[in-house]
């Protein structure tokens, strides 16, 4: 399981650096809080934020659900997957969002796998226990 914790680990501390640019963004474009809008940069930023938070609530618990039924270092790679699809679409968004394409699939398929994996391996669980 420690693969899945370092995974888990570097996705929690990608989206820190995430936070940190809005906060950076914030500063340098003048957009005030609670305000996210107010200039292109920012936005594409914030947005990077907020998909990436959007995106956190699903794969961290996946990716642990996942780990406790198949085998955590397969689980972990998967994991993997995900969070340089994150880096794929934040270099893409900010240099233009129409470009995102890529690094979402990226870290959209790698984290419906684990949805998928979890499920599955609850229903096998369940059809064990019985």
């Amino acid at each position: 399981m420690i693969f899945v914790d370092l995974v888990a680990a570097v996705a929690l501390f990608q989206f820190s650096m995430f936070i940190v640019m809005v906060g950076r963004a914030r500063h340098k474009y003048d957009v005030k809080a609670p305000a996210v809008v107010g200039h292109e940069m920012f936005e594409r930023i914030y947005r990077v934020q907020m998909n990436t938070l959007e995106s956190l609530i699903i794969f961290i618990p996946a990716l642990y659900l996942a780990a406790k039924y198949w085998a955590p270092v397969s689980i972990a790679a998967i994991g993997a997957v995900f969070i340089v699809g994150r880096v794929i679409y934040a270099i893409a968004y900010l240099k233009d969002p129409k470009g995102r394409s890529f690094g979402y699939v990226l870290s959209l398929v790698p984290m419906l796998t684990l949805v998928f994996a979890a499920i599955a391996g609850l229903l096998y669980a369940m059809h064990q226990a019985q």
